[in-house]
C-alpha cells in the first residue's frame, strides 16, 4: 500500500507519468521539465503566469529550477521496480509459479517472460510489445493480422489486407506516425483545457472574493443609509419644532394684542355715541343762529384713525402665514440634500484636450468650450491634432457607466460623441464618419428631421419635434450601450448606439458654427 501511496506521488500532474527531469515552481510544485514548458509558453500572451496545481499567479515567466533530490528518487525507484512488476501481468509459460512478464508477442498472442523471451522467434511476424492484456485488440477480427496502418478517413486501425481491400483508395498512414499526430493533438487539447482550467479557476476566485466584499458593501451602504435617514428625521424634528414654535409666538402676540385693541375700540365707540348724540340735537334745532354758531363738524369723522384701528385689527387677527411658509421650504433643501448623498455623484472635470484642437476652433481657458473660428490658430501640426474642426477629451473610459452633458444651444450645426484614440486625423476625418467612432449630429440643412446618430457613415434618422440645446450622452462600456438623450421637459430618450469596445473611449465634439459647451463634468454610477 505504501508502494502505491509512493508511485502516486511520482506522477507528474500535467501528463500523468512519472516525472521527466522533474522542476520545481516558486510555490513548490514539481512537473517535468518539457510539460511545464508547454504550459507557460501557452500563458505567455495572458500578462500572468499560474501554477496548474494551485494556482499560484507571478507576472513573469518563473525560473525553473531542477529538483535533483526528486530526479534521484524516480532513477531509484524505476531501477527497483522494473515496468514489468508494475503491470500484473505475468508469463504465459511459466506455469508453476507466476513470474512478471518482460514483453507480449502480438503473433502468440502470449506474454514472455526474460527466460522465454530468450528463446522466443526472431522472426518479422513476431512482434513484441510492451506487456499487455488487450492482445485481441491489436489484430483485425477479419483477417486476424496485426494493425500497421490507420484509414484517416474512417478513423480506423487496420490490416495490410484492410489497406488493399475495403479501404483501399483512402488515405492511409503507418500506426506509428498515425499515434504521433493524435498525441500531439491530445497535448494541444489538454494545453487547451488546462487555460480554460485555470480561467474558470480565476473566475471562480473572483467571485468568491465578490460574495466576501458583497456583505461588507452592502453593510456600509446600509450604514450610510440609516446615518442619512437619522439625519432627516432629526432636521424634520427641529424644523418642526421651529414651525410651531413660530406659531405659538404669533398667537400669543395676537392673543396680547387683541384685547387692547377692543378696550380702544370700546372708548372710541363711546365717544362716537356721544357725537352722535350732539349732532342729532343740533340737527333737530329750530334756530338758525345757534346752530351756525356750532362749530365744524366735518372732521367728526377721522378717517386716517378709523384705518390706523383697521390696520391693527387685521394684523391682530391675522398670523404671519410668510413667515410659516418660509420656514417650511427648509424642507426643499433637505429633501436636495437626500438627492445629492445617494442619487446624484459629484462629477469629476472633463477636459478637452488643446493639443487634439483642429487649427479652426478655439477652446475657452477652462478648456469645457471649443468654438469655430474664421481665423487659423497657428497650433503646430502633429500626429495627434485634427485637421477638421474637432477636439476630443483628455480623459478615457474603459469601463463601467458614466455620463455628462453638452450645451449645444450656440450652434446650428454640430456632433457629439464618443471615439476611440486611434481615429485618423487626417483628411478632414469627422467623428460619425469611420468604424472607429459613435455620434449624435445636427445637420442645419435638413429642417425637417435635422438630428441623426452616425456610425461609419451608417445614418439613424430620428423623427419627430424635437429640439436639442442640451445633450446628454451616457456610457454603459461593458453593455456595449451609447444612449443620447434630450435635456427638454421632459427628457427625451433620442436612440442607443450597440457596439463591442474593445479599446478606451473618449469624449469627440465637432463644430460647424457657433459653440459647444461641456457642462460641469462626468459622473459615475455603479451596477
Amino acid at each position: 500500500m505504501a508502494s502505491a501511496d509512493l508511485r502516486q506521488e511520482l506522477d507528474c500532474s500535467i501528463c500523468l507519468s512519472i516525472y521527466t527531469d522533474p522542476v520545481n515552481l516558486r510555490c513548490g510544485h514539481n512537473f517535468c521539465r518539457v510539460c511545464i514548458d508547454r504550459v507557460l509558453d501557452t500563458q505567455e500572451g495572458c500578462g500572468v503566469y499560474t501554477c496548474p496545481e494551485c494556482r499560484t499567479e507571478c507576472q513573469e515567466r518563473p525560473a525553473l529550477q531542477r529538483n535533483i533530490t526528486l530526479c534521484n528518487i524516480v532513477g531509484s525507484f524505476l531501477s527497483t521496480r522494473p515496468d514489468q512488476e508494475e503491470t500484473g501481468i505475468f508469463c504465459t509459460y511459466c506455469i508453476h509459479s507466476p513470474v512478471p512478464a518482460a514483453k507480449s508477442c502480438l503473433h502468440c498472442e502470449a506474454h514472455l517472460c526474460d527466460n522465454h523471451l530468450r528463446v522466443h522467434s526472431k522472426s518479422a511476424e513476431h512482434v513484441l510489445c510492451d506487456p499487455t492484456t488487450a492482445l485481441e485488440n491489436r489484430k483485425c477480427s477479419v483477417h486476424k493480422e496485426l494493425f500497421k496502418y490507420y484509414c484517416t478517413k474512417d478513423s480506423a486501425c487496420i490490416c495490410v489486407y484492410c489497406s488493399a481491400g475495403e479501404h483501399r483508395g483512402h488515405q492511409v498512414e503507418i500506426l506509428d506516425e498515425a499515434f504521433e499526430k493524435k498525441k500531439e493533438k491530445l497535448r494541444d487539447v489538454l494545453q487547451k483545457l488546462t487555460i480554460k482550467s485555470a480561467e474558470t479557476e480565476k473566475r471562480v476566485q473572483s467571485l468568491q472574493e465578490r460574495r466576501r466584499e458583497d456583505p461588507v458593501k452592502a453593510a456600509g451602504i446600509t450604514e450610510s443609509v440609516t446615518a442619512l435617514f437619522r439625519d432627516i428625521r432629526r432636521q424634520l424634528e427641529d424644523l418642526e419644532k421651529r414651525v410651531l414654535s413660530e406659531i405659538s409666538r404669533q398667537e400669543q402676540r395676537v392673543s396680547l394684542l387683541v384685547p387692547d385693541l377692543i378696550q380702544q375700540l370700546e372708548i372710541k365707540k363711546d365717544e362716537l355715541s356721544g357725537k352722535m348724540r350732539h349732532i342729532e340735537e343740533l340737527y333737530n334745532m329750530s334756530d338758525p343762529v345757534t346752530v351756525l354758531q356750532e362749530p365744524d363738524t366735518s372732521d367728526v369723522c377721522d378717517s386716517e384713525d378709523t384705518e390706523r384701528h383697521d390696520t391693527q385689527v387685521r394684523g391682530a387677527g391675522d398670523l404671519d402665514a410668510s413667515l410659516i411658509s418660509g420656514k417650511l421650504h427648509i424642507l426643499f433643501d433637505i429633501i436636495a440634500g437626500i438627492n445629492r448623498g445617494i442619487y446624484v455623484p459629484e462629477p469629476t472635470d472633463l477636459l478637452l484636450d488643446v493639443a487634439t484642437a483642429g487649427n479652426d476652433i478655439q477652446i475657452s481657458y477652462d478648456k469645457k468650450t471649443a468654438s469655430r473660428s474664421d481665423i487659423h490658430q497657428n497650433r503646430p501640426v502633429t500626429p495627434e491634432r485634427f485637421q477638421s474642426p474637432q477636439v476630443i477629451s483628455t480623459r478615457g473610459f474603459s469601463s463601467g457607466r458614466h455620463y455628462w452633458e453638452v450645451d449645444v444651444s450656440k450652434s446650428d450645426e454640430w456632433r457629439v460623441g464618443m471615439c476611440y484614440p486611434s481615429i485618423s486625423r487626417r483628411n478632414h476625418s469627422i467623428i460619425g464618419d469611420n468604424k472607429k467612432s459613435w455620434c449624435l449630429c445636427r445637420c442645419k440643412e435638413v429642417w425637417y428631421y435635422p438630428y441623426l446618430l452616425l456610425h461609419d457613415r451608417y445614418e439613424i434618422r430620428i423623427a419627430g419635434n424635437i429640439h436639442c440645446y442640451r445633450v446628454r450622452i451616457c456610457l454603459d462600456y461593458e453593455a456595449g450601450q451609447l444612449s443620447f438623450y434630450s435635456l427638454c421637459d421632459p427628457i427625451i430618450h433620442l436612440q442607443t448606439l450597440n457596439a463591442t469596445f474593445t479599446k478606451p473611449l473618449h469624449a469627440a465634439l465637432w463644430v460647424g458654427d457657433g459653440c459647444i459647451t461641456i457642462s460641469g463634468g462626468v459622473r459615475s454610477w455603479e451596477r
